[in-house]
């Protein structure tokens, strides 16, 4: 794993998703190194070097603290091209610094993460009039979680935090995505249920996106694994259906779900 500090000259960019207005990366590369991640595609990135390598933004949080004295105050999406709590946040703390930054200013966040390391911030997080962590788990399946998201935290971690999260009063939800296809449809319903009793009040959804080098990534990672190989060729017909389902189930119970694009 090459680690390496860098400077950064901006903290927040402007962001394209609905419903956020800026987003901030402490980090650029991700320890987590999942197999479907397309971030690789959208920074131009080599993908046999994706998850080898961490740069710090070391001065992030200077950056960020005189870019806030003249933004206009939006929902700041934290992060999304690298996880903010992969494992070496737990060292640099540049997502905790960026955070008491944004506190300052009161601007509203949005977290989206796969680490429990999360929790080690919830006396910051707390404290803002507006936030949301969303924790992003594809599966409840650990065996299969392992294949794919070799380096993220395990599923219990996850859905534990997700709940210490709730129960202090910040809004939390999943992205349930991407949707990994052997989960039968029988098994969806127990998912959404599970998400429900841990605190989740919304859904959003997606697919395993096959962009240029994703699939045969993927296809490495499951080598051992023939069922996942079989249900990885035939993904967008499963997932159309595993949609359908989830939207009836949410309808239900009464909970948004949305789609991720």
């Amino acid at each position: 794993m090459i680690i390496k500090d860098i400077e950064c000259k901006t903290a927040l960019s402007k962001s394209n998703l609905p419903g956020l207005d800026y987003s901030l990366n402490p980090y650029r590369g991700c320890q987590h190194s999942c197999a479907y991640c397309y971030v690789p595609n959208v920074l131009r990135i080599k993908r046999s070097s994706w998850g080898n390598f961490v740069y710090i933004k070391k001065n992030i949080p200077k950056v960020l603290s005189k870019e806030l004295r003249n933004k206009k105050p939006g929902v700041v999406a934290i992060s999304t091209v690298t996880d903010p709590y992969q494992p070496i946040e737990k060292k640099y703390k540049l997502t905790r610094y960026c955070l008491e930054q944004l506190l300052k200013n009161d601007f509203p966040v949005c977290i989206q993460t796969k680490s429990n390391l999360i929790t080690r911030d919830l006396d910051i997080i707390s404290k803002f009039s507006n936030a949301e962590i969303m924790f992003s788990i594809g599966t409840l399946n650990d065996n299969e979680r392992k294949l794919l998201e070799p380096n993220a935290s395990p599923i219990n971690q996850r859905l534990d935090a997700l709940k210490e999260s709730s129960e202090i009063g910040i809004k939390t939800s999943i992205f349930f995505g991407p949707v990994y296809p052997t989960i039968s449809f029988d098994k969806l319903r127990e998912i959404i249920d599970i998400f429900i009793d841990n605190g989740a009040n919304e859904i959003m959804i997606d697919k395993l996106n096959f962009k240029p080098g994703i699939k045969e990534n993927i296809e490495k990672s499951i080598k051992s694994n023939p069922e996942f190989i079989k249900k990885i060729s035939d993904v967008q017909n499963i997932y159309n259906k595993q949609r359908v389902k989830l939207k009836e189930i949410c309808k239900k119970r009464n909970l948004k779900i949305v789609d991720a694009f």
